[in-house]
């Protein structure tokens, strides 16, 4: 996009929710990883009930928003999930071998390739077939929303099965692996075709919705749309780096 015309709300709202993860990752390695006293709001029943998910509709509806203004999803979404499982493949490895538990069998990038490469597909579908850009954004809301309404039937199905393929969708199965950073198909694919769906009505344009605001703001924004706009690199990489920064801290204070 064109700098003068780049939805840049679309990329602050994502460094908030970039941040937000951070910390909360900055916080478990504390709290869990080295077992300092500190950060208990992680086991309040407010922060997952209320604060976490917002960070993951952030995050997730953001995506969604954002795909609607691709050319090549399909591209995007074959390169996200060969990130996704090169990801799962890296910290089986980790696990296993340096002994540290990190193990990521499905979370949010693979939640975020599924949603880019349906998205593509129901794209394919609305060119070929001459569907009505109408037509197409209220079949793909009516399938987030009955994504997201399956989320109150999916627990019956826990424990009644020992297939892994069923864990992607949020079904608890016998045998199943402790993992880490875990996240579902259901109901948080739902959220992700809302957001196309606000990218298809509401960005129509392919533009910012705010084309008149302040050097004054730019400045003070810039660092989060930086990293809104870096956000999968951010993601990639932040964990490793803050559990190292942390280790060389404590070691040195002589805390561990």
């Amino acid at each position: 996009m064109e700098k003068k015309t780049r939805a840049f709300e679309l990329d602050l709202l994502r460094g908030i929710a970039i941040v937000m993860m951070v910390f909360q990752h900055i916080s478990y390695d504390i709290r869990y990883e080295f077992g300092f006293d500190i950060f208990s709001y992680q086991e309040k029943e407010w922060f997952w009930t209320f604060v976490h998910p917002v960070i993951l509709i952030l995050f997730v509806g953001l995506s969604g928003i954002c795909c609607t203004f691709s050319r090549n999803n399909l591209k995007r979404g074959i390169k996200l999930l060969a990130v996704s499982l090169a990801f799962t493949a890296v910290t089986y490895l980790v696990t296993n071998y340096a002994g540290l538990f990190c193990f990521v069998l499905f979370n949010v990038l693979h939640v975020l390739s599924v949603g880019i490469l349906l998205y593509a597909a129901l794209s394919f579908i609305e060119k070929k077939l001459h569907v009505k850009e109408e037509l197409m954004t209220l079949i793909i809301g009516a399938l987030g929303l009955y994504i997201i309404l399956l989320n109150d039937n999916i627990s019956a199905y826990n424990g009644l099965s020992d297939s892994w393929l069923l864990i992607p969708l949020g079904i608890r199965v016998k045998g199943a692996p402790a993992v880490a950073d875990y996240l579902y198909i259901i109901p948080w694919l739902g959220v992700f075709l809302i957001g196309a769906v606000i990218g298809r009505t509401v960005y129509r344009e392919r533009k910012t919705l705010f084309e008149k605001r302040a050097a004054d703001e730019k400045r003070l924004t810039r660092p989060l749309e930086f990293m809104g706009r870096h956000s999968l690199i951010i993601y990639l990489a932040h964990q490793p780096l803050v559990y190292g920064i942390l280790y060389l801290i404590f070691k040195l204070a002589g805390k561990i």
